[in-house]
Protein backbone atom coordinates (compact mmCIF):
# COMPACT_ATOMS: atom_id res chain seq x y z
CA UNK A 1 0.00 0.00 0.00
CA UNK A 2 1.21 3.49 -0.84
CA UNK A 3 2.14 5.38 2.34
CA UNK A 4 0.38 8.54 1.20
CA UNK A 5 -2.88 6.65 0.74
CA UNK A 6 -2.41 4.86 4.06
CA UNK A 7 -1.95 8.09 6.04
CA UNK A 8 -4.70 9.86 4.09
CA UNK A 9 -7.11 7.07 5.09
CA UNK A 10 -5.88 7.32 8.69
CA UNK A 11 -6.55 11.07 8.80
CA UNK A 12 -10.02 10.64 7.26
CA UNK A 13 -10.98 7.95 9.76
CA UNK A 14 -9.49 9.91 12.67
CA UNK A 15 -11.62 12.93 11.75
CA UNK A 16 -14.73 10.72 11.58
CA UNK A 17 -14.23 9.29 15.09
CA UNK A 18 -16.14 11.42 17.60
CA UNK A 19 -14.82 10.20 20.95
CA UNK A 20 -11.29 10.39 22.29
CA UNK A 21 -10.50 7.93 23.76
CA UNK A 22 -12.68 5.57 21.78
CA UNK A 23 -13.56 1.89 22.08
CA UNK A 24 -12.51 -0.61 19.43
CA UNK A 25 -13.29 -4.30 19.07
CA UNK A 26 -10.41 -6.48 17.89
CA UNK A 27 -10.70 -8.64 14.80
CA UNK A 28 -9.09 -11.98 14.05
CA UNK A 29 -5.84 -11.50 12.15
CA UNK A 30 -3.47 -13.85 10.35
CA UNK A 31 -0.71 -13.09 12.87
CA UNK A 32 -2.72 -14.40 15.83
CA UNK A 33 -4.94 -11.45 16.74
CA UNK A 34 -7.83 -12.53 18.95
CA UNK A 35 -11.31 -11.39 17.91
CA UNK A 36 -13.80 -9.76 20.27
CA UNK A 37 -11.51 -7.95 22.71
CA UNK A 38 -12.60 -4.42 23.58
CA UNK A 39 -9.90 -1.79 24.08
CA UNK A 40 -10.06 1.88 24.93
CA UNK A 41 -7.56 3.72 22.73
CA UNK A 42 -6.80 7.21 21.48
CA UNK A 43 -8.38 8.31 18.23
CA UNK A 44 -5.08 8.10 16.31
CA UNK A 45 -4.48 4.51 17.44
CA UNK A 46 -8.07 3.58 16.60
CA UNK A 47 -7.68 5.03 13.10
CA UNK A 48 -4.50 3.03 12.53
CA UNK A 49 -6.14 -0.21 13.74
CA UNK A 50 -9.11 0.38 11.44
CA UNK A 51 -6.93 1.07 8.39
CA UNK A 52 -4.86 -2.04 9.13
CA UNK A 53 -8.08 -4.10 9.53
CA UNK A 54 -7.04 -5.18 13.02
CA UNK A 55 -10.11 -3.73 14.76
CA UNK A 56 -13.49 -2.10 14.23
CA UNK A 57 -15.28 0.56 16.23
CA UNK A 58 -17.33 -0.89 19.06
CA UNK A 59 -21.06 -0.42 18.56
CA UNK A 60 -23.06 1.45 21.24
CA UNK A 61 -24.29 -1.73 22.97
CA UNK A 62 -20.75 -3.13 23.18
CA UNK A 63 -19.48 0.20 24.51
CA UNK A 64 -22.23 0.35 27.14
CA UNK A 65 -21.48 -3.23 28.26
CA UNK A 66 -17.73 -2.48 28.46
CA UNK A 67 -18.29 0.66 30.51
CA UNK A 68 -20.69 -1.17 32.84
CA UNK A 69 -18.15 -3.96 33.40
CA UNK A 70 -15.26 -1.56 34.02
CA UNK A 71 -17.36 0.52 36.43
CA UNK A 72 -18.36 -2.60 38.38
CA UNK A 73 -14.74 -3.79 38.48
CA UNK A 74 -13.55 -0.37 39.69
CA UNK A 75 -16.17 -0.32 42.45
CA UNK A 76 -15.25 -3.86 43.52
CA UNK A 77 -11.56 -2.92 43.70
CA UNK A 78 -12.34 0.20 45.73
CA UNK A 79 -14.43 -1.86 48.17
CA UNK A 80 -11.66 -4.45 48.49
CA UNK A 81 -9.13 -1.68 49.16
CA UNK A 82 -11.37 -0.21 51.87
CA UNK A 83 -11.82 -3.64 53.43
CA UNK A 84 -8.05 -4.09 53.66
CA UNK A 85 -7.60 -0.85 55.54
CA UNK A 86 -7.11 -1.47 59.23
CA UNK A 87 -8.26 1.20 61.63
CA UNK A 88 -6.84 1.60 65.10
CA UNK A 89 -8.24 3.67 67.91
CA UNK A 90 -5.98 4.42 70.84
CA UNK A 91 -7.92 4.86 74.04
CA UNK A 92 -6.22 6.02 77.19
CA UNK A 93 -6.82 4.16 80.41
CA UNK A 94 -8.64 7.21 81.75
CA UNK A 95 -11.08 7.25 78.79
CA UNK A 96 -11.57 3.52 79.14
CA UNK A 97 -12.64 3.88 82.79
CA UNK A 98 -15.06 6.72 81.89
CA UNK A 99 -17.05 4.54 79.52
Amino acid sequence: MDLRIFFQKMREIERAIAEDPTLVMSLETSDGGKPGLVSEVRRTVAARLLVESRARLADPSEAAEYRTRTKAARLRLEQEAKARQVQFAFISEKELRKG
